[in-house]
Parts: C-alpha cells; sequence; structure tokens
C-alpha cells in the first residue's frame, strides 16, 4: 500500500490527511556516497557515547508562565512580519483560494528551482536535525534505537527529485513506497517565496521519508507531542504528533541554515518565514493537524529561544548580520552530500 503524507493543511471541508493510492511513479535510483554517509552516521553514534548528560528531564520541561507570552508575542511579531516582508510566505488559506497554477507559471517555475537548489542542503540539515533530536528526548542510547536513527538517515538520503504538479495545488507529498522525489503543488511551490520557507517545507517531507513505512520515529514523535501537549494544552495524538515532529523539524533545521548562510537581512525576518505559511485567517484542524496557528504555538512552546529570537527588542529595521567571509553556499558539493 503506497501512502502519500502531506505538509499542508486544509479547511474543514477539504480534509489534508494521509492520501492512499493505487500507483506511484519509479525513479531510477540515484548514487549515494555510502562511505561519506556511514562515517557520518559512526560520528554521531560515538559522539552519543560521550553526552554528558548536561541537559536534565526537570530543566528542559520547563515552561513557565513568562515562556508563554513570550510565545504568543512571536506568534504576532512573525505574522506582522509576513505583511511587511517581500518574500513573505503566502498563507495556505490564501493558497487554497487560488486557481492552479501551470507547471510553466513563472513564479511555480522560480519556486520548483528554488527546491531543486536547495534540496541537498536540506537533506544533510533535516540528519543533522533528527540525531538531534534523537539526543535531546533520550531516544539515541541503545543499539536498536541508533539503528532506526541511522536508517532514517539513509533514507533522507535518497530522495533526489522535487517533481511539479498541477493537480497537487497547495500541497506536498510524498510517496513511502518509492521515497525518492518530493511531489510539489505548484501553487505551493509559488507561494514558498523564501529559502527559508521551502527548506522548512522540504525538511518537513524528508521527515516523513525518514520515518519509513516503519515509523520508524515514531518514538520522537510521540515524545515531542507530550511535550508540546503538556505546554500548550492541545490534544496532540496520532498522526497529529508526526506532522507536528516533522514541523518542528522543519524550523530547527531553517534555524541551522540561518546560522549558516550570511545575509544582511534581519535574523527575526528570515526566522518568521519558517513559519509564516500557518498565518491564516481561516484557522481549521482535522483530525490528523492541529490548526495552522495552533502549530506555530506548539512549536514556539517546544523551542522557546525561537520565540525569544523573533521577539528580539533590537527593531527589525536596525537589526543586521553581516556577511562572513567567505559566504556559505549550501549545494550538493559543500554539503558533502
Amino acid at each position: 500500500m503506497n501512502i502519500f503524507l502531506s505538509a499542508k493543511r486544509r479547511r474543514s471541508r477539504r480534509v489534508a490527511w494521509y492520501r492512499r493510492a493505487s500507483h506511484f511513479i519509479l525513479h531510477p535510483s540515484s548514487f549515494i556516497p555510502c562511505v561519506a554517509l556511514f562515517a557520518f552516521v559512526i560520528n554521531f553514534a560515538s559522539n552519543a557515547q560521550q553526552r554528558s548528560g548536561a541537559h536534565s528531564t526537570v530543566a528542559r520541561d520547563t515552561f513557565t508562565a513568562s515562556d508563554r507570552r513570550l510565545v504568543e508575542r512571536a506568534i504576532g511579531a512573525t505574522c506582522a512580519e509576513r505583511t511587511r516582508d517581500p518574500q513573505g510566505s503566502m498563507p495556505i488559506d490564501e493558497m487554497q483560494s487560488r486557481p492552479s497554477l501551470p507547471v510553466n507559471n513563472p513564479d511555480a517555475v522560480d519556486g520548483a528551482r528554488r527546491a531543486d537548489r536547495l534540496l541537498p542542503a536540506t537533506r544533510k540539515l533535516v540528519t543533522e536535525t533528527i540525531i538531534k533530536l534523537a539526543k535531546e528526548y533520550d531516544l539515541y542510547g541503545g543499539a536498536v534505537s541508533r539503528g532506526k536513527i541511522n536508517g532514517s538517515v539513509a533514507r533522507v538520503q535518497s530522495v533526489r527529485r522535487v517533481k511539479p504538479d498541477v493537480d497537487a495545488r497547495d500541497n506536498a507529498s510524498v510517496v513511502l513506497r518509492e521515497p525518492r522525489t518530493i511531489e510539489f503543488g505548484t501553487i505551493f511551490l509559488a507561494g514558498l517565496r523564501s529559502d527559508e520557507a521551502m527548506i522548512s517545507v522540504l525538511a518537513h517531507e524528508l521527515t516523513h521519508i525518514a520515518s519509513g513505512q516503519t515509523n520508524s520515529l515514531r518514538p520522537l514523535f510521540k515524545a515531542i507531542a507530550r511535550r508540546a501537549a503538556t505546554r500548550t494544552g492541545l490534544r496532540i495524538q496520532g498522526q497529529r504528533a508526526e506532522e507536528l515532529g516533522c514541523d518542528l523539524v522543519g524550523v530547527i533545521a531553517t534555524r541551522e541554515f540561518i546560522n549558516q548562510t550570511a545575509s544582511w537581512e534581519p535574523l527575526p525576518r528570515r526566522l518568521a518565514r519558517a513559519f509564516e505559511h500557518n498565518c491564516v485567517d481561516d484557522d481549521s484542524s482535522d483530525e490528523d493537524h492541529l490548526s495552522p496557528r495552533s502549530t506555530i504555538r506548539a512549536l514556539f512552546a517546544l523551542d522557546v529561544s525561537l520565540a525569544s529570537e523573533l521577539v528580539s527588542e533590537t527593531s527589525i529595521g536596525q537589526r543586521r548580520i553581516a556577511p562572513a567571509a567567505p559566504a556559505i553556499t549550501l549545494t550538493a558539493s559543500a554539503t558533502g552530500f
């Protein structure tokens, strides 16, 4: 059975869910640099053995009333920034209301080129983020757990193509039986207008692939969901846990991309782009997804440091990040994959 997994959230009349299909498209297997990959995995396994245990469970789960207020301020700052940013993402409820775009639409073409360009870097970022989260949630200590995580890493590296699809419209999806391609609706490609926004969605889809048909990352998704539910009071079970886990990988990968790529743009603006497509007016949820704005709330609650960076007292108009010398360009050759 082939399963499509979707990064997109729909209105209540058009529920986003696992879409089962009776067909899939075979793509030629791509060469994976095995030596580099295995060295990478072994290195992380070694690091896991040397973990200091500095992060206690109590400290990690602390979430204060001040943190809760900070999260709400960050949501407002994110959605306000979307309206000011020339590269701000189109909210997904607005995408849904748009007519379909042909594959050769200039905005869709630009989006497809952006996705292709960023895919190699995003694979590496997702790999690093999954291992980081597995360690943080104490799921990388045993041989069985490490084996599952390392298998997830290998699946991420197998993805080689982004395929534009008119019929997918404002959606992105993967087929777990043949995880070589991310199918991307042309409206979605056109609506994500920045590198940061594109990486957040690519990383979401790659995380579905990482978990795979065997649900290798289910323990991680459940742990993330428990913490988010405790901090927000939201009901996050079943497929909602996986969708939120994929979203968290997306925003953390985007933050790391920002760290590694120099820009004169202010940090809050670049960071907001990872969340902006969830700045909707029609804030509907379904059984498989939190509502878009609840998703932003849960993500900031899970990583309060992101909320803090977005509401920095330094004004967006004054804050600047000087480019490093030389600037880092994340390409296939630069990432080693």
